[in-house]
């Protein structure tokens, strides 16, 4: 406090009015917990460092009796902060010996930060997977389990194969969580001292065992079950606790990911209302928008009109019961309009084998085993023909913020975490560690082109590539939606250039596809996919041609979500070079400044172009903040919900539902 105080007074000598005195202290001491600079764990990552030479010269045995010894003190939790820079050299050692990978100074930096419970902001490919393991080890030697959030069942297995040499060596076990995982497998994995999954894996499985606790005859009963005597029964719970996870990528985790809850729901008892679905969508057919409805696409809501009400009124004469009720009518007939109009084929889901899938709208990837609440799933059945599903019942439901509170101790480790810095102490205390690069970065922002049409923009695109592949030099393009990958790719091979497209429906061969695509001349059309845990390497030669460039075709939610495309340039000191070339018609600019996009289109050729670029600019800022805003309020909502349901239903035991 006495810094602050110091701070305030520096700026000005005269004290500030009764009350503003402790409000300006209570702000810079949130503010002071925001970030921690680095300097502190860079100082202790010396004498990490420094120890090298005393672990290099002992045999193999010696190593890891050395590492048996660690394990018992921090076991007993009889560690102190020397032993833990005995640990941590340790560990890097026989990274080196078992990996052929010596974390850097940075690296050991960052690995101390998220020992200490912070988010540690490492840049794109400097080696999150790598830092994390020596904050993994050291608190998985405590015994109680250690959980590694990670994007996607696919880095969830990769990182666990590549790691678990090292873990071995270290006597632990490690073992990772697929979404095809039986009970029995997923609660051999979570004994295990480290376990690798998503935080939908982790979460669904902490409502499963809610709801299994639930349906128990009693606390000793399930006690009895996981004694060491005896095997415990198939139905009982997979986890053994939530002490200590590591969540990679944090801020899409943590933030992008907790906009909607996650829910456990078993099939419903109305399937008289699959009827009304399809008859709302036969019924919305023949309304026209702004005649009958009005649509608001900023908040995905729509509204029927005096006509559009009176015209479900007349044509419920004729059906059933259901349509009696003025309420019940115009909201199902409301419903069936949002999925007509705002919920688009291939951009919020894909039709396959006759099943609506959702797709992620942060990530580009498919969610089989997800649907829409409150009959939505339903109505987009219904819009696109194929068969409607009786609406389910909510069994439990648990918020991503409110789960990842639940655990005694909480890290991270992202590249793109300053942003979110805010949000994440006010919801998680964790504050941000801004850790320096190991390598000065190469890449070259080149400045944004923002054009009034689609079809402008495409046209840039298509001589943005055309002059970056003339030079051998790699090319990736990141789009958000399954549909805009698919134009792009149309308009490429118009012009027989060839190149690779990654996205929800060809996501097996991702692994494949992104490790080709720093290689000399390739082009790459991908969704945010390729945006997050993904290490694209330079193939022999492309370094000195300039690198891989990057053109984020599209604006996102978030500038995080850009910036983790343009991450995938200029990796390790490598070159590399990014550009953002967007439309006033793009999704984006649509849903939250439409008007003013139409204005910037209709005075494009009457205004010059430097006055015009700085307007399109400074509406594209009014976006992002506007977009980022309504997130931030929609998971403020979401946790706010969670917290009421607690507090209401706690009395009847369903804290969870």
């Amino acid at each position: 406090m006495a810094t602050a105080i110091a701070t305030r007074q520096s700026i000005k000598n005269q004290p500030l009015p009764d009350g503003l005195d402790a409000l300006w202290d209570r702000g810079l001491e949130y503010c002071n917990h925001l970030f921690i600079r680095p300097g502190s764990f860079l100082q202790q990552a010396e004498k990490v460092v420094a120890l090298e030479n005393d672990y290099s010269k002992l045999s193999q045995e010696q190593l890891q009796n050395q590492a048996a010894n660690l394990r018992q003190i921090f076991r007993l939790n009889r560690d102190t902060p020397d032993i833990l820079y005995q640990a941590f050299a340790l560990i890097r050692e026989a990274a080196y010996r078992q990996l052929r990978q010596k974390p850097f100074l940075v690296q050991v930096a960052a690995a101390l930060a998220m020992h200490r419970g912070c988010i540690a902001e490492l840049a794109t490919g400097e080696g999150k997977t790598l830092a994390a393991t020596m904050a993994v080890v050291v608190n998985a030697w405590r015994g109680k389990g250690c959980h590694v959030i990670t994007f996607n069942d696919y880095l969830a297995k990769r990182d666990a194969q590549s790691m678990a040499a090292l873990y071995r060596f270290c006597g632990l076990q490690v073992a990772h969580i697929e979404g095809s995982m039986a009970p029995e497998q997923r609660r051999q994995a979570y004994n295990a001292d480290i376990t690798y999954c998503t935080n939908k894996e982790a979460v669904a499985d902490f409502l499963r065992d809610q709801l299994q606790i639930g349906s128990a005859k009693g606390l000793p009963k399930l006690l009895r079950s996981h004694s060491h005597n005896r095997p415990s029964p198939p139905a009982t719970v997979v986890q053994r606790g939530l002490y200590f996870a590591i969540v990679d990528e944090a801020d899409s985790i943590l933030i992008d990911e907790a906009v909607t809850p996650l829910i456990i729901s078993a099939e419903g008892a109305a399937p008289q209302q699959v009827a009304t679905h399809a008859q709302a969508a036969h019924i919305v057919s023949k309304f026209d928008r702004d005649t009958h409805y009005r649509i608001n696409p900023q908040y995905r809501q729509a509204e029927l009109t005096l006509q559009g009400k009176q015209q479900a009124h007349d044509v419920s004469d004729s059906l059933g019961s259901f349509w009696k009720g003025q309420r019940r009518r115009e909201e199902i007939i409301t419903q069936a309009i949002i999925a007509r109009e705002l919920y688009q084929r291939d951009k919020h889901y894909v039709v396959d084998d006759g099943r609506i899938i959702i797709v992620d709208e942060s990530t580009g990837r498919l969610m089989p085993d997800r649907s829409w609440r409150n009959g939505m799933h339903q109505a987009i059945e219904a819009k696109e023909h194929v068969e409607i599903n009786p609406p389910k019942e909510t069994l439990a439901r648990l918020s991503f913020q409110r789960f990842f509170r639940s655990y005694k101790k909480l890290a991270g480790m992202t590249g793109t975490a300053r942003q979110a810095a805010g949000e994440l102490w006010q919801v998680y205390r964790l504050p941000v560690v801004p850790i320096p690069t190991n390598q000065p970065c190469l890449r070259k922002i080149l400045p944004p082109l923002i054009l009034p049409t689609i079809e402008e923009k495409q046209q840039r695109i298509l001589q943005e590539v055309l002059d970056i592949h003339k030079t051998g030099r790699p090319v990736l393009i990141g789009t958000k939606s399954i549909l805009s990958s698919r134009q792009i790719s149309d308009l490429l091979r118009q012009h027989q250039l060839p190149h690779q497209v990654l996205n929800a429906i060809n996501h097996e061969q991702e692994a494949e596809i992104v490790a080709a695509a720093g290689q000399r001349g390739r082009i790459t059309v991908a969704t945010n996919m390729a945006g997050r845990g993904t290490d694209i390497k330079l193939g022999l030669g492309v370094a000195s041609l300039g690198g891989l460039h990057v053109i984020a075709a599209e604006a996102n939610e978030s500038t995080r979500i850009d910036r983790q495309l343009y991450g995938r340039a200029a990796r390790q000191g490598d070159p590399g070079s990014v550009r953002s070339i967007i439309s006033l018609e793009d999704e984006r600019v649509n849903q939250y400044g439409k008007k003013a996009a139409s204005l910037l289109q209709r005075i494009h050729s009457k205004t010059s172009p430097g006055a015009w670029l700085k307007m399109a600019k400074g509406l594209l800022r009014f976006v992002y903040l506007v977009a980022e805003t309504t997130g931030r309020q929609q998971r403020k909502n979401v946790l706010s919900t969670d917290q009421w349901l607690d507090e209401h239903l706690g009395f009847s035991g369903k804290l969870f539902s």
